[in-house]
């Protein structure tokens, strides 16, 4: 087989494996990659240190003799509603906390990881050649999102994610690099796919911590889903209040695209939002309330579970990154943004819990659940309303 047959071969069994998109770039030339030592001097990666690997500059420098890049992407847009349409409390259902779209099911690492294992031992059965291949799923030196770009998969929009034009945003990306050589997506010379963000400022817009200092540049130490996730001290007191319900990740830049309106839905069992114990449920009253799962679980249930809980409930879980200590904090501050009704018993079990945890020994999660303590007692607007995370 020659470069360009060898690409058809990978793309087609890629797709076969059930990838939405394939596509091959070359090692070297990609143009974005000039632009990160820029960001992280400007200290926009906060605390993740990992970043700095050189590496992440030139993929030359993660395997040697590498000549493509590989990279496929899963649609992981299930259907239940954005996050835009979950209570922050004050309503007759009990606070909910947003967990991001991505991490409603099982670990996409996992997921991706073992798909791409099973696609590099085929190619090492299908091409007689000698070669290298290294499979990356977000755990890497690998930029995913332009590498992704520069095999013609999309382009990179002013929230810095990877759009399709026809899938939308919601997509894992995986990598692979080796040194098979193979046929770039696109022809030698020609450009990547169009941006066609145009004027649009929606996500920019819509953003309620300002992370955005200008289009196309994420300054993470103000995201929401760096907050939840990747930060492991306390969360800065002047950005708390702009996380609404958020607990893990954000989807907020992404559920205000346009071009995520008729985003197609996969019914991938793997992706669907995980069951939970009933106490969870923040969807519906009690007195007929379906299965509960990661799909705005309530508030008060993820600030009670014990670091045993926590490690039973989410193993196999994007979500276990944050760890119990991320977690609990997290959900204190989401109680501290809702609006829970006083007269409720739901108040009055959420401040003996928030009393309980302000005294933990973990000094984290005590100060954070002191702020939404006096969050909750604060003399609260006539309007009464409560702010979800949209």
């Amino acid at each position: 087989m020659n470069a360009s047959e060898r690409t058809h071969w990978v793309c087609e069994r890629a797709r076969e494996m059930g990838f939405d998109l394939c596509g091959v770039s070359p090692v070297e030339g990609l143009e974005d990659l000039g632009h990160f030592p820029e960001w992280l001097a400007r200290g926009y990666a906060g605390e993740m240190k990992y970043l700095r690997d050189e590496r992440r500059g030139d993929p030359r420098l993660v395997l040697e003799g590498a000549r493509s890049l590989i990279v496929v992407a899963l649609n992981y847009n299930s259907p239940p509603p954005y996050s835009a349409k979950i209570p922050a409390g004050g309503t007759n259902e009990p606070a909910g906390g947003w967990i991001s779209r991505y991490a409603w099911g099982d670990d996409y690492h996992e997921v991706l990881k073992e798909k791409l294992d099973v696609l590099a031992a085929e190619m090492r059965q299908k091409f007689s050649e000698p070669f290298d291949v290294r499979s990356y799923v977000d755990t890497g030196p690998i930029i995913e999102r332009v590498a992704a770009k520069y095999a013609g998969l999309g382009w990179l929009a002013k929230n810095t994610c990877l759009i399709n034009q026809q899938l939308g945003s919601w997509l894992f990306l995986g990598v692979m690099i080796t040194t098979l050589a193979l046929e770039p997506t696109l022809a030698a010379g020609a450009a990547p796919r169009p941006d066609l963000c145009g004027s649009c400022t929606r996500c920019l817009d819509a953003c309620p911590t300002q992370a955005f200092p200008e289009p196309y540049v994420l300054d993470a130490r103000r995201c929401i889903s760096y907050l939840t996730i990747e930060l492991r001290g306390a969360i800065p007191e002047e950005l708390r209040a702009g996380m609404g319900n958020a607990v893990i990740g954000c989807d907020i830049c992404q559920d205000v695209c346009p071009w995520n309106r008729k985003a197609p839905v996969t019914n991938l069992p793997l992706f669907q939002p995980r069951p939970l114990p009933i106490e969870a449920s923040a969807t519906t009253g009690p007195e007929k309330r379906p299965r509960p799962s990661l799909f705005a679980p309530a508030l008060e249930w993820l600030a009670s579970l014990t670091q045993q809980e926590f490690s039973a409930t989410f193993r196999k879980s994007a979500v276990k990154r944050a760890k119990w200590r991320g977690l609990v904090r997290n959900a204190c501050v989401a109680l501290g943004n809702s609006q829970i009704a006083r007269e409720s018993e739901e108040y009055v079990r959420v401040l003996r819990m928030l009393e309980k945890l302000a005294a933990n020994e973990d000094a984290i999660v005590a100060e954070h659940a002191r702020w939404a303590l006096g969050r909750l007692k604060a003399p609260r607007p006539n309007s009464g309303a409560g702010h979800a995370c949209n």
